[in-house]
């Protein structure tokens, strides 16, 4: 299987490589800059000037673009929309590093966790920047889309605890009613639905045991 990483020089980025390449995946990375992740290939471009030439080799393509500061937010929605265009009418499938803000904490998807918790004023707009991404990936028909939600307290150098539990459109609690899992954790899950596609035209969400 083939695959590409967008912003794979990010930290999300780099832990997806890694678990994939472990696996024995052929994984090329899509970078601005010098390659610092584990792929053995490498393509030198910008994310927005990538082409649906560029991506017709794969079978997979992740779309590991973050952004934090209310200047450069807008990435996260207009890297989504960018590569679902290209990807459009393909076999290509496009997995995407979600938010959790987006996830409902009714039975009823009438209150996310954004609509009860009281955000930093700082972080709110990247909140809202993978709500639209989201908004505008459910708008895709034509492409084999996959949104995954990590736990709300996403963990950048968390341990690998190699296990997780898989949820849907809900924020999932585990046994000691946390929330949480660590950037190492939520790349396994990320592998583990590239290599079986079960949740394709999805939103699902991770959470460590």
């Amino acid at each position: 299987m083939k695959i590409a990483v967008v912003c794979a020089n990010g930290k999300a980025g780099q832990l997806i490589v890694k678990e994939a390449v472990d696996r024995g995946l052929d994984v090329t990375a899509f970078i601005r800059g010098e390659n610092k992740s584990a792929a053995p290939n490498a393509v030198i471009k910008d994310l927005f000037e990538i082409t649906k030439d560029d991506l017709a080799p794969f079978d997979a393509v992740i779309d590991a673009a973050g952004a934090w500061t209310p200047d450069t937010v807008h990435v996260v929605p207009d890297a989504v929309k960018y590569l679902a265009d290209l990807l459009r009418g393909t076999d290509t499938r496009l997995l995407v590093v979600g938010g959790a803000g987006s996830l409902f904490v009714d039975k009823e998807h009438t209150k996310t966790v954004f609509d009860v918790t009281p955000f930093p004023e700082a972080a709110i707009p990247v909140v809202k920047a993978h709500q639209v991404a989201l908004d505008e990936l459910r708008k895709y028909d034509d492409v084999k889309w996959t949104y995954i939600s990590p736990a709300g307290d996403f963990q950048a150098d968390g341990e690998r605890t190699g296990k997780y539990l898989l949820g849907g459109e809900e924020l999932t609690l585990n046994s000691k009613g946390e929330s949480i899992i660590s950037y190492a954790d939520y790349a396994i899950a990320m592998v583990d639905e590239i290599e079986k596609g079960n949740h394709i035209g999805q939103r699902i969400s991770v959470v460590r045991e």
